[in-house]
């Protein structure tokens, strides 16, 4: 890799530093804050400052090189200036989505051995000081949480930023001395949990940006070029291409933290905002927004479809109606994107595949014996190149990448003859739900042990606007019954995150069963297609 040129000696933290010479009264970054109802604009140097003030705050908590930061956080400044020190000082980032409860928290901090945790204070209603503070006592590696907008000594801006560090810390040695070589694992991000419990993707700067490299150079977006991020920072679509992206151009990004057309097309507008990338929602709602022909401009240019189908109709509705040039990509957080169509690619190529690969990466489908298939045959996804994450966390037997590099993708797929995919299915049992991967397994087990199921499956149905929901089908054990209220009543006492909730509950006398006993779940996701949401 570092012979083809898809790897370096550079790091995500040296093209901070270097944004930061070159460019310091750039604006390197603009955000909303849904809870002080305020916004924040940054120049490089002044966001360098606050990730140097956030690195000595680290170091006085006892925060070593390898250990892992977990930061449970919104799309605000705090998000990616808590990253960027954690490259200062050499501490594994380990961003945790919002939506995450304790369920989830427990199993993911605890794996992870995190040593510091960065929360706000509340988010969209949620305690997150009182969730932390119930489940703490099972994660006896966790040594300090910090809020943010908390109260003394967990402060955030007291213990990170209003605090005289830098006179009695020599912070250039200490950085030094830190410093991460460009292979070292610099970022755990959690999988969905799709065939069981999430696992833990480790990252490199140097997987992670040649990623954002080739992603950039085919859209042909430079520095002149404004970034919204709606997504998630804590995806790897937000994190590789809302945070570090815009760090190797020495551009701007414009943060949006909780997600609306209504919140989002006068910030577009205002920003003058060329780029963005999201899942298939994200699109239609922009393109039905009553503010699209208001706030739009010759400004946005590019949409970036991925996680989800995109329908032919939503595609020409914002070409005709936006003008915006729509591109589809397909990837996973243990590559990123990994390939996409492009700009000048004719219309059949854009709404009828997911791309090609990027530069520095391979695909191929292959059959049952792992043979490469013909053009037009489905079969397993397989990938391999310079994004390909380095292992997965303690589960060095999950990381199925044979001799010659190859990854099993765990999605099926057909090729044409000119090299570009269309996902056609998965093996992997997960339901995508505007985009993001619902963990069936972990919902089903759950579900498993409630008095009144006797047998369990959670399949995908349509919908319109995310795609896909789940659909949970069961049978009941004698003498019990449950409804859909009851249903999801047990699944938040039992902390499951409310986005992994089924949308509808079917109850059945049996349910199909192969020779063998196996629950047959291409039968049920027949039914459920003609299904909707409860």
């Amino acid at each position: 890799m570092y012979q083809q040129g898809f790897w370096s000696d550079k790091t995500t933290l040296d093209f901070f530093d270097q944004a930061v010479k070159e460019a310091p009264d750039r604006i390197a970054i603009v955000d909303s804050n849904v809870e002080t109802r305020s916004s924040t604009r940054l120049s490089y140097q002044e966001f360098s400052d606050k990730v140097d003030n956030i690195a000595l705050g680290m170091i006085n908590l006892g925060i070593n090189k390898h250990d892992v930061v977990s930061f449970q956080l919104p799309n605000w400044w705090q998000f990616a200036a808590t990253h960027i020190a954690c490259l200062k000082i050499g501490a594994i980032s380990n961003p945790l989505m919002p939506i995450f409860r304790e369920r989830e928290l427990t199993f993911m901090l605890g794996f992870v051995e995190s040593k510091l945790l960065i929360i706000p204070k509340q988010f969209r209603g949620h305690d997150h000081v009182a969730m932390l503070d119930a489940i703490r006592p099972e994660l006896p590696a966790l040594e300090n949480i910090i809020v943010i907008g908390g109260e003394d000594p967990i402060s955030f801006e007291k213990v990170m930023l209003e605090h005289n560090l830098h006179n009695t810390l020599d912070k250039e040695s200490l950085f030094q001395h830190r410093k991460f070589s460009a292979d070292e694992v610099c970022q755990i991000i959690y999988t969905s949990g799709t065939t069981g419990m999430p696992k833990g993707v480790m990252h490199t700067s140097n997987t992670l940006l040649s990623s954002a490299h080739s992603f950039l150079k085919n859209l042909e977006l430079d520095q002149k070029d404004i970034f919204f991020m709606g997504s998630p920072l804590a995806h790897q679509t937000g994190f590789l291409y809302g945070l570090l992206a815009p760090i190797v151009l020495q551009t701007t990004v414009v943060l949006l933290d909780v997600w609306s057309a209504k919140a989002a097309w006068p910030i577009i507008n205002k920003e003058k905002v060329n780029f963005t990338m999201a899942s298939t929602p994200f699109l239609a709602d922009l393109v039905a927004s009553p503010l699209a022909q208001k706030c739009n401009s010759s400004n946005f240019k590019i949409f970036v479809c991925g996680g989800a189908p995109v329908p032919r109709a939503l595609v020409k509705s914002a070409q005709s109606q936006l003008q915006l040039n729509v591109a589809t990509v397909w990837g996973m957080s243990e590559h990123g994107a990994v390939t996409s169509t492009h700009l000048d690619d004719v219309e059949d190529k854009i709404f009828n595949t997911d791309g090609e690969a990027l530069p520095g990466m391979e695909v191929r489908i292959v059959d049952n014996n792992h043979q490469p298939s013909a053009a037009g045959e489905k079969g397993e996804l397989q990938a391999r190149g310079a994004f390909t994450f380095v292992g997965y966390l303690k589960k060095p037997e999950a990381y199925t990448v044979d001799p010659e590099g190859w990854f099993d993708t765990g999605d099926l797929a057909e090729m044409d003859d000119d090299g570009y995919i269309r996902i056609t299915g998965r093996s992997k049992d997960i339901i995508i739900r505007g985009g993001e991967n619902i963990p069936v397994v972990e919902i089903e087990n759950l579900l498993y042990k409630h008095d009144a199921i006797q047998d369990v499956a959670v399949v995908a149905m349509p919908d319109e606007r995310l795609g896909e929901l789940g659909c949970c089908f069961i049978t009941l054990n004698p003498g019990f019954e449950l409804s859909f209220t009851e249903m999801l009543e047990y699944l938040s006492e039992n902390k499951m995150t409310k986005n992994y909730w089924p949308e509808r509950l079917e109850v059945l006398a049996e349910m199909p069963r192969t020779p063998s006993g196996k629950i047959q779940k291409f039968h049920l996701r027949d039914s459920a297609q003609t299904l909707t949401r409860a």
